[in-house]
């Protein structure tokens, strides 16, 4: 026999296989407040949840400040999800409820079919994980806020500063074929 049947036989195999997994796989919706627009046979996915699991400043010199923010991150879901990005403003409203102290982002968005090295976290089902980010203040700020930030570190969670801490975390299904990104905005005060 001619082994390019075999080999003819074996592509179109795999790419009905895949195209089958691709046009019949699961799919989700995300469900939208007031919206009583259903699908049968479609599942829908619950929004993860996010906590302010602490925020302290770890050291403090006269020349800098680190801080280290922490976020719990809940998955409601029985099915996995991909946190891809969590974008955060901190600021210290002693000091001043509009100029934003500090800000960063925890993850990275893959970008293209393939990436090597991506930075976003997969969250299994009915599960958490708590997300931390340092952050290093230079002292160029007024000794009002400098006061407040030494006081936080003097005396722990019993300290004088005041935060604010708004932000958005930008997640989707774990699956390639199904989903889209969500995004669930987030404020705390302490």
């Amino acid at each position: 026999m001619n082994t390019k049947i075999f080999v003819f036989a074996a592509v179109l195999g795999i790419v009905g296989i895949l195209g089958a997994i691709v046009i019949v796989g699961p799919d989700m919706e995300v469900a939208t407040p007031g919206s009583d627009n259903t699908v049968e046979n479609t599942s829908t996915i619950k929004l993860v949840t996010v906590e302010l699991a602490d925020i302290s400043v770890l050291k403090i010199s006269a020349r800098s400040a680190t801080i280290e923010i922490a976020f719990e991150i809940s998955n409601p879901n029985p099915r996995a999800v991909i946190i891809q990005t969590m974008d955060f403003n901190l600021f210290e409203t002693g000091f001043s409820s509009y100029e934003q102290l500090a800000g960063g982002t925890i993850g990275s968005r893959p970008e293209g079919m393939i990436e090597f090295g991506s930075n976003y976290y997969t969250l299994l089902g009915e599960n958490s994980i708590v997300l931390k980010k340092k952050i290093t203040l230079a002292n160029t700020a007024t000794g009002e806020l400098w006061d407040a930030l030494e006081s936080e570190y003097d005396n722990g969670e019993s300290g004088s500063a005041s935060w604010w801490v708004t932000g958005t975390v930008y997640f989707n299904l774990s699956s390639m074929t199904s989903g889209q990104e969500n995004s669930v905005p987030f404020e705390f005060f302490r």
